[in-house]
């Protein structure tokens, strides 16, 4: 497998043309379009993606160590396909609508003014982890660690208690009612 390193990718539409199969290493992706790309057995480590299009791309035993997402269309990704060992990204002003991180370990990761409805985080370790005015419109918390996570500036979860380890984790007094949902009670200001 090839190691690219320090390379800047611009514009690029990888859709058409495929990414080499590697190892990259302190790159930038600049609006390169990955939109339904194979990205099956690459290895991105410090790397950044900035304003590209990853949507539905293909995410089998895919490596993200130190990844930044930034401004990224990333809509169906199933992030618990990716390689576990060492799995670390994180998210800012990203569009992540559909996508999955089911049972992955992904303890103090930030999701920043991100998209994430109809996540799917069932099973997910997200200890200490940081959503920070992020829409979670519809995103599954099931048997989810979510003890010192930070939802303070987040709104539409719905997370139950009783089905997920919340221990210390940090919610807004305005969020309080996505935590009482199941009980189909009205809550007013």
């Amino acid at each position: 497998m090839q190691l690219i390193d320090n390379k800047t990718f611009d514009k690029i539409n990888f859709t058409a043309s495929p990414l080499a199969k590697g190892e990259y290493e302190l790159c930038v992706f600049k609006s390169c379009d990955f939109s339904n790309a194979d990205l099956t057995d690459m290895i991105f480590i410090e790397c950044q993606f900035l304003d590209c299009n990853l949507s539905m791309a293909k995410l089998v035993k895919t490596t993200f160590r130190e990844v930044k997402f930034k401004d990224c269309k990333m809509l169906g990704l199933l992030f618990h396909n990716c390689h576990e060992f060492g799995f670390t990204a994180t998210f800012h002003t990203c569009n992540l609508n559909h996508s999955s991180f089911y049972k992955r370990k992904i303890k103090k990761t930030s999701f920043i003014n991100s998209r994430l409805n109809e996540v799917d985080f069932t099973e997910c370790d997200l200890t200490n982890t940081l959503f920070d005015k992020c829409d979670l419109t519809n995103a599954k918390f099931e048997n989810t660690i979510l003890e010192k996570a930070d939802f303070r500036t987040s709104f539409n979860y719905s997370i139950d208690p009783n089905q997920n380890k919340v221990k210390k984790a940090k919610f807004s007094l305005s969020g309080i009612a996505g935590l009482l949902d199941k009980y189909d009670i009205e809550i007013e200001s």
